[in-house]
């Protein structure tokens, strides 16, 4: 029969488990990683769907400088520009604010970065390469871990042993690193990019809510494992104590 105190630390540690994959999904899925808002941005319209074309395409440089002029925002898999349109209702001339967003393909996410963004013939980055790729990628990994630490959960359950609940630790604790891993990757991409395209006079940058999602992520993992660590390690230990006190 198991002990309420870890039958509390499981209950505890399986929350936050579950609230951690939240945010890690929904961190994932959001274009908020990071933000720029432009105090005066252009309002002509003529320059929208140059803007756009530029925007649309591989350049690094061209879609960066667009999402420094256009309030842009960008995450792991999407990057957005927020302009003015003119709209024409029953003769009446209104602006309307518009997102538009553009995906970045699997091959832009491996893409090679270059030392000058724009000029392919400046060589390769591969600093800022494998950061890209690296904070795309370790999302994914952390999401699969508790994936499979969960899978391991059910089968402990299963059993009726909370021994294995070491395993979904263990594994909890390598998520935990993966997500922190992304984090540090994002945060030294961006400013290694922010070196070589410094953000114009009037642009001011931020870290976004879906970047915050991320790291809150990261320590409701490393919780969760140390309960789950903690819970099994404990119980076994007693057990086993208890086991040769009944012997003797």
């Amino acid at each position: 029969m198991m002990d309420n105190r870890f039958a509390t630390a499981l209950v505890i540690a399986c929350v936050l488990s579950l609230i951690s994959t939240i945010y890690l999904a929904a961190s994932i899925g959001t274009d908020f990683w990071y933000e720029y808002c432009n105090s005066s941005p252009p309002d002509n319209n003529s320059e929208i769907k140059v803007i756009w074309d530029d925007f649309k395409g591989e350049d690094e440089k061209s879609y960066t400088e667009a999402l420094f002029r256009w309030n842009g925002t960008i995450g792991l898999w999407r990057r957005c520009i927020t302009f003015f349109e003119t709209s024409y209702w029953f003769n009446s001339r209104e602006s309307e604010m518009v997102t538009s967003c553009v995906s970045f393909s699997l091959s832009d996410q491996f893409m090679e970065k270059y030392k000058d963004p724009g000029n392919h013939n400046s060589g390769s980055d591969l600093n800022r390469t494998y950061l890209w790729r690296l904070q795309f990628l370790l999302p994914f990994v952390s999401l699969g871990l508790m994936c499979f630490g969960a899978l391991i959960g059910v089968c402990a359950c299963a059993c009726r042993s909370l021994y294995p609940a070491i395993a979904t630790g263990v594994l909890h604790f390598l998520a935990g690193l993966c997500t922190l891993g992304s984090v540090g990757c994002y945060v030294a991409g961006i400013e290694l990019l922010h070196q070589k395209l410094s953000p114009p006079e009037g642009v001011q940058g931020q870290f976004g809510w879906s970047f915050c999602l991320a790291c809150v992520s990261a320590p409701l993992q490393f919780m969760a494992a140390a309960l789950f660590i903690w819970a099994a390690r404990t119980n076994r230990k007693e057990f086993t104590l208890l086991k040769a006190y009944r012997v003797a």
